[in-house]
């Protein structure tokens, strides 16, 4: 008889909870029992790990009953990442590897019947847990897997692309071998990546005209404000979400690595995405889970791949309405949490939600270019299918005018993306040395500390208020919008003009 364990781990959000791999050998009717919660991939791992072993040239334990338990067995556990530990672990229980050794080093792979070792998702995002957790171990990961984990610093990671490499260093005479890792037969060391940025290939340069939809943007991406573009079709509202991104400042380390991370958990990380602001567009037609999350296990949605970058609606009304109420709260939070009666798991969303729609049906009411079709009736029930507590919550409202053919061609280039990103970045860092957080983020205290209103900046908000109506959280984020226009000019209080610009991008939508 004989029992091993191996160390592993799962995915449930960005927390990977570790997973202990307990084989045990014992005489009896030949069996191979696989428990612990298992997912129907995870159960097919006995068949690909049997002809994997035994194609490697080494030996299955036929004739004795296996059992493999995946520890904590109230947690799920799904995908091919639990077949090399099981490999591992069937090998150390029958004597063929030294199962002390394993202690120190966590395993994840799918492997194939050959015993080659294919990539798993959610390599970085297994790492950063292992990181945040201060775990001291050694993570052993299939080659394009352990590229991806690399990228996070301080932990130690090591590439083997056959089973047969993992199991040598688990037989070699010389133990040091294994704990020196570089230069030893099919077994490597994947040292950190360099953190250098992708440059983004879309310029704002190449939008003509549209200056006041550009000023929008700007100040959208200073103070990581949400932004609605209205126009009708063909007036270049996508065409300057699609560079927004462009315009955002760098990453910090920690947000290029929680971005990365969660797109590790579908397999959407490439390194060339690396300190890529994220950029999401989903079609009007997808649902709230694919917008928020879920499933089971609960998966990340749209607003989580969008965290630390934009989220792109186009269409805006064409959208489910229970789609965009569910983006309500996570608006106001920067967090979803996803809640199921087995489990419960949390994931980041702090988006830029930039928006776009047409102002009718038919796209054309209020053109200069081309009349529209539409009763005012229709006009309304239009617009109607945003609500208004969604609409409260996007910080700015822009109109874009379509330019005529003659205006268009006239227009001259504008500025670079990276002439508007030098601004955006100076207010950017303006407000963090003022309150560690964007102007967006502003709440209750920190907004009455850092606003600084003059006195007739003041007495022009009670007015304005007042007169249209406004709910309070709509007064603070028109406040907060006047705050970024104030660090984009540089200025240490709100004065009066600032806080007029700022009511331009408060407006409902136009009513006919």
């Amino acid at each position: 008889m004989g029992l091993a364990l191996v160390q592993s781990r799962a995915l449930l959000g960005l927390q990977a909870p570790g997973v202990t791999v307990e084989v045990h050998l014992a005489n009896g009717l030949p069996s191979f029992t696989l428990v612990g919660l298992a997912d129907v991939e995870v159960k097919e791992a006995r068949e690909r790990v049997r002809a994997a072993i035994v194609n490697a040239g080494l030996q299955f334990p036929n004739n004795q009953r296996i059992t493999v338990n995946l520890a904590p067995a109230d947690l799920p556990k799904d995908s091919g990442r639990f077949d090399l530990p099981i490999a591992l672990g069937i090998l150390a229980a029958s004597g063929q590897i030294d199962a002390q050794r394993l202690a120190d080093y966590e395993f994840a792979g799918e492997l194939s019947l050959t015993g080659a070792l294919r990539p798993v998702r959610g390599a970085l995002a297994t790492a950063l847990a292992l990181q945040r957790q201060q775990r001291r171990v050694r993570l052993v990961l299939p080659p394009d897997s352990a590229q991806e984990a690399a990228f996070v610093p301080a932990i130690e990671v090591f590439s083997a692309a056959h089973l047969l490499d993992v199991v040598r260093q688990f037989i070699a005479h010389d133990a040091t071998l294994a704990e020196q890792g570089d230069g030893v037969e099919g077994w490597q060391r994947v040292h950190s990546i360099p953190a250098e940025a992708s440059l983004q290939s879309l310029d704002l340069r190449e939008v003509r005209g549209q200056m006041q939809a550009k000023r929008a943007l700007e100040i959208a991406a200073a103070g990581a404000h949400g932004v609605l573009m209205i126009g009708p079709p063909g007036s270049g509202k996508s065409m300057l979400a699609q560079r927004f991104a462009s315009l955002l400042p760098g990453m910090t380390d920690e947000e290029a690595l929680e971005a990365a991370a969660i797109a590790s958990l579908s397999g959407r990380f490439t390194p060339q995405q690396w300190r890529q602001r994220p950029f999401a567009a989903p079609h009007h037609t997808a649902s709230s889970i694919a917008l928020v999350g879920g499933g089971s296990p609960p998966r990340p949605g749209e607003i989580s791949y969008a965290h630390c970058g934009a989220l792109f609606l186009d269409e805006l009304p064409e959208f489910a309405r229970s789609a965009l109420e569910a983006l309500r709260e996570p608006l106001e939070t920067g967090r979803i949490t996803i809640a199921r009666a087995a489990q419960r798991a949390e994931f980041p969303a702090r988006f830029q939600l930039v928006a776009a729609m047409n102002p009718c049906p038919c796209g054309y009411w209020g053109s200069r270019i081309r009349a529209c079709r539409c009763s005012p009736d229709q006009v309304a029930r239009y617009q109607a299918r945003i609500s208004g507590p969604l609409l409260d919550r996007i910080d700015l409202h822009v109109e874009v005018a379509a330019l005529s053919p003659q205006e268009l061609l006239a227009a001259p280039e504008g500025e670079s993306s990276a002439a508007v990103q030098q601004r955006v970045s100076a207010a950017r860092d303006k407000a963090l040395q003022r309150q560690g957080l964007p102007n967006h983020q502003l709440q209750g205290v920190q907004l009455d500390t850092h606003l600084q209103l003059e006195p007739e900046a003041l007495t022009f908000a009670h007015k304005a208020a007042a007169r249209l109506g406004w709910s309070a959280r709509g007064t603070h984020r028109a406040l907060k919008v006047a705050r970024t226009i104030a660090d984009l000019a540089g200025s240490d209080s709100i004065a009066q003009t600032h806080l007029a610009e700022a009511l331009q991008y408060r407006r409902a939508l136009m009513q006919p």
